[in-house]
């Protein structure tokens, strides 16, 4: 197999993949040190059946630029092929603010097509392109050269077995029409924002039982400055200070660096320097927001009036769509979806898009009793009510 090292050779590569309709691409990174993923190799192929048409690009060894792979993302002409694409496409976008168009995501597709919920990867390929993938080199060190047989032989397979399994689902999603299902999935995948972490809305993933404005605005100015730092330096945020010992600092509300000494979860990096001038300007930050700055806890769903027997009714339902659909229960309806419906909630994402076709519709008949549901031997029937 071919290893591109040189910019030339790559603008050779992705020049002859655009005659093609698409690309089959992977990527092995690192991240468990840094805070932006370490990308260590790309692996791209062109349709073809051997791996003639496969090749690994090193980013790492030579003088590589990858403009000429960027330049094969924008082109609209090529379709680029993922499996789960979030990670890989994050890389893409943090490394030169560049997101493939247009993109196929056979995760997405797969669980379309009736193959389970975050269907992996090995699964498509013994499933679709009956053969297996071996695991051996998938926790090796991507960063290390040069690279082992045994882990450009796992490498270039990612890209090889993914092309029958786009083309299978290219098919079969053509000749159910369900195309428009798949491109409205992705458009989360292509949206900027989906890969932009601001720190002032870092506090919004910090999981915390105590919801009071004051204690919400100090973890607000500590994932503020967590998400601040860490960005600036390239390091993961728990190397900074980890979610317990954010909490542990809101509650206890240190205001000196023989305060921080007392804590129980703070890594002892972050009882002095710049980590720790940091957490207590934060805290001062947060003790003095205020009142009509702090935030808000959202407790619209704690008002939510549930109906348990409708609920009930409508996780009956979904079930008997995932069945007849064949898509995964999880793409159509969450299970805060279902007792939000069950609560007179209407603005949700079942009752959008090809999702009010498949379930939403016949779940707003049920809401409002214009519908029944029977059993009729393994399958469950929808019966209108005159």
């Amino acid at each position: 197999m071919k290893t591109i090292t040189t910019t030339e050779d790559l603008a050779q590569f992705c020049e002859q993949a655009r005659v093609f309709p698409y690309v089959t691409i992977d990527t092995e990174f690192l991240r468990e040190r840094t805070y932006y993923s370490k990308l260590c190799l790309i692996q791209m192929a062109m349709p073809g059946e051997t791996e003639e048409n496969a090749v690994l690009i090193d980013p790492i060894a030579g003088d590589l630029s990858l403009e000429p792979l960027y330049d094969l993302f924008r082109d609209t002409n090529v379709v680029k092929v993922f499996h789960a694409a979030r990670q890989d496409l994050e890389i893409f976008f943090c490394e030169a603010g560049v997101i493939p168009d247009p993109l196929f995501d056979t995760q997405v597709a797969a669980m379309v097509c009736g193959f389970g919920e975050q269907v992996g990867y090995e699964t498509l390929v013994r499933k679709i392109a009956k053969d297996s993938v071996d695991k051996s080199s998938r926790f090796t060190d991507w960063s290390r050269r040069p690279l082992s047989d045994a882990q450009k032989k796992y490498a270039i397979g990612d890209v090889t077995h993914l092309r029958q399994i786009y083309e299978f689902l290219a098919a079969k999603l053509e000749k159910s029409g369900r195309n428009g299902w798949v491109r409205e999935e992705l458009q989360v995948l292509t949206t900027p924002d989906t890969y932009r972490v601001d720190p002032e809305n870092a506090w919004q993933r910090v999981k915390t039982r105590t919801q009071t404005p004051k204690f919400l605005a100090i973890v607000r100015e500590l994932a503020r400055f967590r998400e601040g730092y860490a960005q600036s330096r390239n390091i993961p945020r728990n190397r900074v200070y980890k979610d317990d010992a954010m909490i542990e600092l809101a509650s206890t509300k240190p205001r000196s660096i023989n305060d921080l000494g007392k804590s129980r979860l703070l890594l002892r990096e972050a009882r002095k320097g710049e980590i720790a001038e940091g957490i207590l300007r934060a805290i001062t930050a947060g003790l003095e927001c205020p009142q009509d700055q702090m935030p808000r806890p959202d407790k619209s769903r704690e008002k939510l009036q549930v109906n348990p027997a409708l609920a009930d009714l409508l996780r009956v339902l979904l079930k008997a769509k995932t069945e007849s659909s064949g898509v995964a229960s999880k793409l159509i309806a969450s299970a805060a979806d279902l007792d939000a419906l069950a609560a007179g909630e209407r603005d949700i994402r079942a009752l959008s898009g090809w999702r009010r076709e498949v379930f939403g519709e016949d779940a707003l008949r049920l809401c409002e009793g214009k519908v029944a549901l029977a059993a009729k031997g393994t399958t469950v029937k929808i019966v209108p009510i005159a």
